[in-house]
């Protein structure tokens, strides 16, 4: 038996459209209200953020979108991405299921998220804004962004949650060394970032905070956009080109997964591979399980309101519908950084509130044992977000063996973890340990949600 296996595709095959999965939802989403008015906003209310063309893509109910030729030829310096059939973890663990993962640590960055960088960048150079401010908490995004905008020749001013700014000083090495301007957040360049260090001098930060300064300084320019690299329906529609990559890939196969399974922060890296397989479902083409896995220490799937929320913590954007722990709500400073966000994205906490997504929480100790094992088996160590998605992959192989069947898993292995050893090295160590939020807090969060009649 061979040991392991590897799925490629021509770069021929990298999808010429995205999907948007909102065509084939039987319910619209639910609009997304102006904080003000609290009545549905129109793309001039979000014209001083977005390019019109993010703005177009985000209300569209078209099923696909074409993707620009000078975006799929940056694509092909690393898509199509490789599919693996893991024979030596499935071997590892004994267990009759048939384990795949989607890799998208082979990309400049080392995760997924170029997909929607390149993308977001592109369209800014094309509508003449000259800088764009972001946020990011592991500093997979802004790294993305930064080589995005090095290829477009703009300014990238990067807001990096502040417990991630001092865990990962090689992710902000990476920022600056493509041309990126990356501060601490919260940071005493903003309104929002000094009224938040004037309550909580020692504040470790969050990404709604990190939003709220990068928002706050994209108004103030009529040069400058905002760009965000998680939970807008545009930028999960970018990263379907995983999604329907592995579709390809499975049939190369000749396998189909019985489940689907991703990791969840803000939502773009799961819906990316997850989402053309759940529009299959959707159309009656054929059946999956879909499994979101979450931080048991930021956990608005499995313990958050389903409500309008503000995305960011100063309240300056519109209004969404979501899965949230409350925007004020700051996560205990796990490893995780990518996954230490308030809300999740309407269209996943659509699929949630809907049952065709099945949530689940996991804690930081058992998901860093999982990647280790994962890693010892494929010689990949996977990223901390990433973790989370071995782990239940891990979990679903282990169901398979106590059960006796075979079920094909499908996981996104969505980025590599060679800058983050500093958390593996505290893992080795016994230093790293699973931090429990306080539940105050999100009850305090909560009862601070905004009123929607």
């Amino acid at each position: 038996m061979t040991d392991q296996i590897k799925f490629l595709l021509d770069e021929n095959e990298i999808p010429k459209s995205w999907y948007n999965i909102v065509a084939d939802l039987p319910d619209p989403p639910a609009p997304v209200l102006h904080p003000g008015t609290g009545q549905p906003i129109g793309p001039d209310d979000l014209a001083p953020l977005f390019t019109m063309a993010a703005i177009m893509q985000e209300v569209s109910t078209e099923r696909t979108i074409d993707i620009p030729e000078p975006v799929r030829n940056i694509y092909r310096q690393w898509r199509p991405s490789p599919l693996y059939r893991a024979r030596r973890l499935e071997q590892a663990l004994d267990t009759p299921a048939r384990i795949y993962y989607k890799y998208e640590g082979v990309s400049p960055t080392g995760s997924h998220k170029p997909n929607t960088a390149i993308a977001q960048a592109f369209y800014c150079r094309e509508e003449g804004v000259k800088r764009i401010t972001t946020e990011t908490g592991a500093g997979q995004w802004g790294s993305s962004l930064a080589l995005a905008g090095s290829m477009f020749g703009l300014e990238i001013e990067v807001f990096m949650v502040r417990v991630s700014y001092d865990q990962k000083p090689y992710r902000r090495a990476f920022m600056e060394s493509f041309g990126a301007t990356c501060h601490a957040s919260p940071s005493n360049r903003t309104e929002s970032g000094k009224k938040i260090l004037a309550d909580t001098p020692d504040s470790t930060g969050s990404l709604g905070i990190a939003i709220s300064e990068a928002v706050e300084c994209a108004a103030q320019r009529d040069d400058t956009k905002y760009a965000l690299g998680s939970v807008l329906n545009h930028v999960l529609m970018h990263q379907t080109v995983v999604g329907q990559e592995a579709l390809r890939q499975m049939e190369m196969a000749d396998d189909y997964p019985d489940v689907v399974i991703g990791c969840t922060g803000g939502g773009s890296n799961f819906a990316g591979l997850a989402f053309p397989f759940i529009g299959r479902k959707l159309r009656g083409e054929q059946t999956v399980r879909v499994v979101a896995v979450e931080p048991a220490n930021c956990p608005s799937l499995t313990r958050g309101q389903y409500a309008y929320d503000f995305g960011d913590t100063a309240n300056l954007t519109p209004l969404v519908k979501m899965h949230t722990l409350g925007s004020a709500f700051v996560p205990p400073g796990f490893h995780a950084g990518g996954l230490r966000y308030h809300g999740m994205a309407p269209l996943v906490s659509q699929l949630v509130n809907t049952g065709e997504v099945e949530a689940v929480a996991y804690q930081q100790v058992e998901c860093f044992e999982a990647g280790l094992e994962f890693a010892k088996a494929e010689g990949i160590l996977p990223a901390p977000e990433a973790n989370h998605a071995v782990k239940g992959a891990l979990d679903e192989a282990l169901r398979c063996k106590a059960e006796g069947t075979s079920r094909a898993i499908l996981f996104n292995l969505c980025g590599h973890g060679y800058f983050d050893m500093q958390a593996y090295s505290d893992f080795a160590n016994g230093k790293l340990h699973d931090q429990p939020y306080d539940e105050s807090e999100v009850a305090m969060a909560l009862a601070g949600l905004p009123s929607v009649a």
